[in-house]
């Protein structure tokens, strides 16, 4: 597919996930725009763009995933430097989007970082966020721009449809996933199951129940992100346990810290999908996990936003 990109475009990368970037430039038939990135011996962040970009419609592509707090602040200062430098439009694309998981205060005296993220993007200058299934879709509010928030259930589910699987069942591991389970279940015309985890008595380690009948059936368990592969591997015991035929996995977001590599090829999970909004460490990776890629889906939305068509055909 060709795209039409006016003069003004540009799109620029810092170092969080340079390979989507670089993909997505050769999807959209443009050069990645030239900027460097340093630090000063004390560690402070330093960023020269090497360009004009006056007048420009700049999207800037970086994840804030590990080091959570360097890429933030590259971020931060690379919004400044393209504001002081005249860009007409600041678009930052945020593939994954750090801090997403403090979005309301549990307990007394606790800050709402989701939020205050998205208030130091909007001072630093962005004018527009395009990001991919933010810890729950509420997070949206908490900006005062637009927000283009996408989806990565239909790509997955577009995956596990190619396999040509066979009597399925989609798995919402925990509460907060039912919503994207569901998504996926309508998609792949399959029935729906949870697993519930809980305590039955106070001292006790937490149990999981399968609630849904899964004997016998291929299983899927999706969920927004994986971290420590805890809940997931668990699950998939669960799963295990209760009489299913063979258990898979997808996640949009492979944050995968504490040894989750390790958790993943330990269990029962037969094969982990996960997308390439955060880049994994290729010397870590169990050969259970398929990389998948949403290049395609953010370039769409790119040109979307650029020739001014309506991106919501996209979240359907």
């Amino acid at each position: 597919m060709t795209y039409q990109l006016n003069k003004r475009f540009k799109m620029f990368t810092l170092n969080s996930n340079e390979k989507l970037a670089v993909e997505m430039a050769e999807l959209l038939g443009c050069e990645l725009g030239k900027c460097s990135v340093s630090k000063f011996s004390d560690g402070e962040i330093q960023i020269h763009i090497e360009e004009s970009v006056r007048g420009s419609e700049v999207f800037v592509v970086q994840s804030t995933s590990y080091p959570v707090n360097e890429n933030i602040m590259e971020l931060l200062i690379m919004i400044d430097s393209l504001k002081r430098a005249s860009a007409r439009n600041i678009n930052v694309v945020i593939p994954y989007y750090g801090y997403g998981r403090q979005d309301r205060k549990a307990r007394s005296r606790e800050p709402i970082t989701a939020k205050l993220v998205a208030n130091l993007l909007e001072a630093a200058g962005a004018t527009r966020v395009l990001t991919m299934d933010l810890h729950t879709p509420q997070l949206q509010g908490f900006f005062d721009i637009p927000v283009e928030h996408l989806f990565g259930v239909p790509i997955l589910t577009h995956y596990f449809e190619q396999k040509g699987l066979e009597n399925i069942v989609v798995i919402a591991p925990h509460n907060g996933s039912i919503g994207r389970a569901r998504k996926m279940a309508k998609l792949l015309h399959a029935p729906l199951a949870l697993i519930d985890k809980r305590k039955l008595e106070e001292n006790d380690n937490e149990t999981f129940f399968v609630i849904g009948n899964v004997e016998g059936k291929n299983a899927i368990i999706i969920d927004d992100l994986i971290d420590t592969a805890e809940t997931i591997t668990l699950a998939a015991k669960a799963l295990a346990e209760n009489g299913a035929s063979s258990i898979y996995a997808g996640c949009t977001h492979p944050v995968f810290t504490d040894q989750a590599f390790e958790k993943i090829e330990m269990s029962p999970i037969k094969e982990l999908v996960v997308t390439n909004t955060i880049e994994l460490p290729n010397e870590n990776v169990t050969g259970k996990i398929k990389t998948i890629s949403v290049a395609p889906l953010l370039v769409e939305a790119i040109d979307r936003i650029h020739n001014e068509k309506a991106v919501s055909p996209l979240f359907e």
